[in-house]
C-alpha cells in the first residue's frame, strides 16, 4: 500500500493536478492539507472518477483537511480528543479549526494534520501552535497506550524543521517560527511517545525538502524547508519498505509550494 501526504494549497485550483498524479504515482491513500474550501465547495468528482473515497473537513477559505482513498475509508474523525481551537477574542470561546481529519483506509489510521503556522514567537497562534501540538501528542500517545499493535499515520504538514538540516539557512530562522526549541521539542515529544519519522531514512538530508516559498526563486535556488511528514507507530513503522519525496510536483505551473511525500508499506 502507498500512502502519501500533500499540503495542496487549494483543492479547488489543483483539483486536476492532484488527481492525475495519484494515478500516476499509483497512490492508495492521501492526506491533503491546506484545501482551502468548505466541505460543499470540495471538487470530489474528479476523486470520485478515479475510483476514491473522499472524507474532508473545512469550513470557509482557510486550512481544511482531507483524506481520498481507494482501500476503503471508514471511522472518520474530523478532530481528535481535546484538540484546541483560536480565538483572537478573549471573550469569545475558542472554534476549533478544520486542522486534523482521520480515518481507517485499509486497516491503517490515517491521520491528515495541518499543524497552526505560529506566525512569529510573540504571536497568539505561536502558543496556540505549542498548545495544538501538546494535545496531539497526549491523544496520540493514549492511541499507543491502549493498543500498541495500532497501525496508525500521522501525516501532514507539521510546519516545524526538527533539525538545522531540514533548513537551507539555519541562521535565517533563527528566533523565528519553525525552528524555534519549543516547537523542536514538541515534536521529539510525538517521535518519543513512539512515532517515528519513516521518509527520513529513505531521504537523507541534508538539503532535503517538501516546501519552498513561491517567492525569490527559493524553489530553483534550491531554498526550502523540510515541514512535511509522516509519523508512524511501531507496528506500521515496521511494515515500511520505501518512502520518497516527489520534488517533480514542485514543477511547472500551477504548482504547489509544497511536494508530495510517499511511504510505501510492505
Amino acid at each position: 500500500m502507498r500512502i502519501a501526504t500533500w499540503n495542496v494549497n487549494s483543492i479547488r485550483a489543483r483539483s486536476e493536478r492532484v488527481v492525475d498524479w495519484l494515478e500516476r504515482a499509483d497512490i492508495d491513500v492521501l492526506a491533503m492539507q491546506e484545501t482551502k474550501c468548505s466541505d460543499d465547495q470540495f471538487p470530489a468528482m474528479g476523486f470520485a472518477a478515479a475510483g476514491y473515497d473522499l472524507a474532508t473537513i473545512g469550513y470557509n477559505q482557510w486550512n481544511g483537511v482531507a483524506i481520498a482513498s481507494r482501500v476503503g475509508l471508514t471511522d472518520v474523525r474530523t478532530a481528535f480528543d481535546n484538540q484546541p481551537g483560536f480565538s483572537k477574542d478573549a471573550d469569545v470561546d475558542p472554534a476549533v479549526e478544520a486542522r486534523a481529519i482521520g480515518a481507517t483506509c485499509g486497516g491503517v489510521q490515517v491521520w491528515s494534520l495541518y499543524v497552526p503556522n505560529g506566525r512569529s514567537l510573540d504571536d497568539p497562534h505561536y502558543t496556540y501552535k505549542l498548545e495544538w501540538l501538546a494535545a496531539l501528542h497526549d491523544t496520540a500517545a493514549g492511541w499507543l497506550t491502549d493498543d500498541p499493535t495500532a497501525q496508525i499515520a500521522l501525516t501532514g504538514d507539521w510546519n516545524i524543521a526538527p533539525t538545522d538540516d531540514d533548513v537551507w539557512d539555519p541562521a535565517l530562522f533563527a528566533d523565528k517560527t519553525h525552528t524555534s526549541e519549543p516547537e523542536r521539542k514538541a515534536f521529539r515529544a510525538v517521535v518519543d511517545a513512539g512515532f517515528s519519522d519513516v521518509v527520513r531514512p529513505h531521504t537523507p538530508g541534508p538539503g532535503v525538502y517538501t516546501y519552498w516559498d513561491y517567492t525569490r526563486l527559493r524553489f530553483p535556488r534550491k531554498e526550502g524547508m523540510r515541514i512535511d511528514f509522516a509519523l508512524c507507530s511501531p507496528a506500521l513503522s515496521a511494515r515500511v519498505t520505501g518512502a520518497e519525496i516527489d520534488r517533480q510536483e514542485r514543477k511547472g505551473k500551477g504548482a504547489s509550494d509544497h511536494a508530495p511525500v510517499i511511504v510505501e508499506l510492505g
